[in-house]
């Protein structure tokens, strides 16, 4: 199979702090205030070697290698700051390696941020040309796409109006359609789907697998599980800006899921813990998140009921809420979810602990949670904290069962089948007519007569 990406132990680092330093204006202010003030000429020299030897610096990529055959469709997955936009960056030549090197066969069209490569001064028709043009296209190729993409991004109304009047999902939809419609061998999509509709992000999953169908490469960021299984049958984890996992697409959900999980003892205090969503108003907040009635921390004995125990604290006036706990399988797919009633808020600056206990019938396997803090009169629009990848745990069977599991089953083990006090008696449907007789007829007696 031909190579269409080729990454040798690529590195790329960062500078921390002064983020003009060795650019043009920082060398000129240097050189003149060195003349124009001796004492600040011996300050700076002192500032620069301290610098020197601290070594302020970050390594968003560090020893990144990685091949990918023609037609492949590699997803590339990782926390927030571990280097996923950093890698496409350099594959796309937007910038450029500390040490290593990349090859690329082929022509590469990217999708990395809102509004990459578009001008806002010219319109959305005169961008589409532009990219084209930089792509290696000629006008007569952009202008056969040119319908096709604009139907595609559908803004066929606003085709003409300068880029800058242009929302955020609007500049994605034509970023992706000229992307996706320019005919490139390699097609590199960041987490920029995000920013579209549902219906758009459709058609563009659809797209993709179109393009990869027809023997392009793709690589695609994102942190939608669900489109990064049914898109790939490849992944690359990064971790640190390091390779964690390159293999199988399962395999690796597992291993970024499970990077993510905080163990229970780190769970008891969520605090300081990452939430879900930003800006949250946290006027409740988690502050200790448990979970009881385990086996050897962890483990769940199928049939025992599910305890929650978590510590709220109140930081303004709040109405009632409530508490909303979604379970997700370890390659999180969402199992379930279930709801609280309307609860009573602790005073203002104090904590209440709650306590809640249920019954989930899940199969034996590795699951984890992810909670969150409602007002209870704003039908879940209102959202006060929310924190995920919490509360892991497994459930397992006990020494007892027989009947033994198969992940072929399902998640969930449904209710055991009864049996029925009495037999239910066959009835036939009326417009079925009578079953045929099985009685034998005897068939009748031939006579034969010789003359």
């Amino acid at each position: 199979m031909s190579l269409s990406i080729n990454a040798e132990q690529l590195c790329k680092r960062y500078k921390l702090g002064l983020t003009h330093d060795g650019s043009i204006r920082e060398l000129a202010n240097r050189f003149f205030a060195r003349f124009a003030n001796p004492r600040h000429r011996k300050v700076a020299q002192l500032g620069e070697d301290q610098r020197r030897k601290r070594g302020d610096h970050f390594w968003a990529l560090n020893d990144v290698s990685f091949q990918v055959g023609e037609g492949e469709v590699v997803g590339i997955i990782g926390k927030n700051g571990a280097g996923k936009s950093t890698l496409l960056k350099l594959l796309s030549r937007i910038t450029s390696p500390t040490s290593g090197r990349a090859e690329i066969y082929g022509r590469v069209a990217s999708l990395l941020e809102v509004g990459t490569g578009f001008h806002p001064e010219l319109t959305g028709r005169e961008n589409i040309f532009l990219n084209g043009t930089i792509l290696g296209m000629t006008r007569a190729e952009i202008r056969h796409q040119l319908t096709e993409i604009v139907a595609f991004a559908g803004i066929e109304k606003f085709i003409d109006t300068p880029v800058k009047r242009y929302s955020s999902g609007m500049k994605v939809r034509l970023g992706f359609a000229v992307a996706a419609h320019l005919n490139p061998e390699i097609l590199i999509i960041d987490e920029v789907l995000a920013v579209g509709d549902v219906e758009f992000q459709k058609r563009c999953l659809g797209k993709m697998r179109h393009v990869a169908e027809s023997g392009k490469t793709v690589l695609f960021v994102s942190h939608n599980l669900t489109s990064i299984r049914n898109l790939t049958t490849r992944c690359i984890v990064l971790s640190k800006g390091r390779v964690a996992f390159d293999g199988n697409t399962n395999e690796a959900l597992q291993v970024y899921v499970q990077e993510n999980l905080q163990t229970n003892d780190e769970t008891d205090s969520v605090e300081h813990a990452s939430r879900s969503f930003p800006g949250l108003s946290r006027d409740l907040e988690f502050v200790r998140l448990q979970l009881g009635g385990l086996h050897d921390r962890d483990t769940l004995q199928v049939g025992r009921d599910f305890q929650l125990n978590t510590t709220i604290r109140a930081n303004e006036l709040t109405s009632h809420f409530l508490l909303g706990l979604t379970v997700y399988a370890q390659d999180n797919t969402p199992i379930g979810s279930t709801f609280t009633e309307k609860l009573t808020p602790p005073k203002i600056g104090s904590s209440q602990e709650y306590h809640f206990q249920s019954k989930f019938d899940l199969a034996p396997g590795r699951y984890h949670c992810a909670i969150s803090i409602t007002d209870a009169n704003s039908e879940g629009r209102r959202i006060y904290d929310s924190v995920a990848g919490v509360l892991p745990f497994s459930v397992e069977l006990s020494a007892s069962d027989i009947r033994g599991w198969n992940a072929g089953w399902g998640a969930i083990r449904l209710p055991e089948l009864q049996r029925s006090a009495t037999a239910n008696s066959f009835q036939m449907s009326p417009l079925a007519g009578p079953l045929p007789s099985t009685r034998h007829t005897p068939r009748p007696q031939t006579s034969v007569f010789e003359s």
